[in-house]
């Protein structure tokens, strides 16, 4: 396979057509006419086709988080049906979250060569019908495989559609974009676990999966029919070495890492938090039963909101000070549901998850930002530490819950945030010594 292509090679190729065209004017370069702007053809809000795209890309986002937390809500009914304990069934969700964490990379590079369009249909088709097959599985040990192989599945389609937005949409809409991608995933994790929640309390939870599987395959086709052709994809073949050398440059950039810790920071938390608050919520003192518990999902529209106005934030506050913001707020909120109170506790979940998605935005986005070359790379590494964050959040927060309780799942809640803010306070740190040092070389 060839080499894949960086910016250094699309420059030389440039370089040398420009030596090699005929002149066919003696006019100055100043009397050129001025290039074209190549963001002009792309889309934005109130373009042509950015409404298709949007609704395409929002569907498929939905889909993916209501499939790969699709047993997230219904831990508690698979510990008692299949006599298992909270830290073994969080594997069903874990097993999903690990599957896609390590296919993203590969199915990225898969990406660049057949189109993030056709990738991304393939992904979320094969998904939907692994959803269909879910339910049937005789034991824990079969749910988990299924459910990890449902995660290899859906990790072709993240990662290429970050890379199709950065491609696709002008600059300046991008974060308003991904946030509408993102905000499309919070629909996607209320939908599915309200639907679980009460499908499960009437006829168990392996009805409750097939309901998910059924919304997933009219998700699929509604993102097939609405999603626009590619007008700015070139596709090219990925080879083993140069994935490896595209992986080791994006890594080797210290804010696109800081980026990738801050992704998984933040997902650890999210993972921890609602994979144990079902069992929280049965237990004492709440009580409740299983439909109300999924309709504690409803919470997700906070994260809705919040994705959405990820850019408005960025314009106010700056990218760094939304980072603060976000970690704040999710603080604040874990540190409420500490308490007995249902109401406390449901006002930390909405903190929870309105500071989760604004971080996540925003990091997300500033990672399509800075990669220059092989943007699908750049968006699966930040997918993978992602997802990575999130098998963790959702395995350790299980364990901690079955060892120390809630408190426990707390704490390491806590300690997780505290690494993001530290993250985010040395990039300070480190920007105001550049801004330093460069104001003393123009006073020099």
């Amino acid at each position: 396979m060839p080499p894949a292509d960086t910016g250094a090679s699309v420059a030389a190729r440039a370089d040398a057509s420009a030596q090699s065209s005929p002149v066919t004017s003696s006019a100055p370069a100043a009397d050129a006419p001025p290039a074209p702007d190549p963001e002009a053809a792309k889309l934005h809000p109130g373009g042509p086709g950015y409404r298709r795209m949007s609704f395409a890309l929002f569907a498929a986002g939905v889909a993916t988080f209501a499939l790969l937390y699709s047993t997230q809500a219904l831990l508690p009914a698979i510990s008692t049906d299949l006599a298992v304990s909270p830290d073994q069934a969080s594997w069903t969700v874990s097993a999903a979250t690990f599957g896609l964490a390590l296919a993203v990379i590969p199915l990225s590079a898969l990406s660049e060569r057949f189109g993030r369009r056709t990738m991304m249909t393939a992904s979320l088709s094969v998904a939907a019908l692994l959803a269909l097959l879910v339910p049937f599985a005789p034991d824990l040990g079969w749910l988990v495989a299924l459910r990890a192989v449902q995660g290899v599945a859906l990790a072709g389609l993240p990662a290429s559609a970050m890379a199709f937005l950065a491609e696709e949409v002008r600059a300046k809409a991008l974060v308003a974009a991904i946030g509408l991608f993102v905000a499309g995933n919070s629909i996607g994790g209320m939908s599915g676990r309200i639907v679980t929640g009460w499908v499960a309390q009437a006829w168990g939870w392996r009805a409750a999966l097939g309901a998910v599987g059924l919304m997933a395959v009219v998700c699929a086709v509604a993102f097939r029919l609405l999603v626009p052709k590619a007008q700015h994809f070139s596709p090219r073949a990925v080879g083993p070495r140069a994935l490896a050398r595209t992986l080791g440059g994006h890594l080797s950039d210290p804010l696109l890492r800081r980026l990738y810790g801050i992704g998984a920071l933040f997902m650890t938390v999210f993972g921890a938090v609602y994979t144990v608050i079902g069992y929280r919520l049965v237990d004492e003192p709440f009580n409740l039963p299983q439909g109300i518990v999924g309709s504690i999902f409803l919470i997700y529209l906070v994260g809705t909101v919040s994705s959405a106005a990820a850019g408005r934030l960025v314009g106010r506050v700056g990218r760094r000070g939304a980072l603060y913001l976000a970690v704040g707020t999710t603080a604040a909120g874990l540190l409420l549901t500490l308490t007995a109170s249902i109401a406390a506790v449901l006002l930390g979940l909405v903190l929870i998850t309105a500071g989760f998605f604004a971080g996540h935005a925003v990091a997300s986005s500033s990672v399509s930002r800075t990669a220059k070359t092989a943007r699908a790379q750049a968006s699966a590494l930040y997918q993978c530490a992602y997802y990575i964050g999130s098998s963790i959040g959702g395995a350790l927060g299980a364990a901690a819950f079955h060892a120390g309780g809630w408190e426990a799942t707390v704490a390491l809640a806590l300690a997780a945030m505290a690494g993001a803010a530290s993250i985010t306070l040395y990039a300070t740190r480190k920007a105001a010594a550049e801004r330093r040092v460069l104001r003393v070389r123009q006073a020099a």
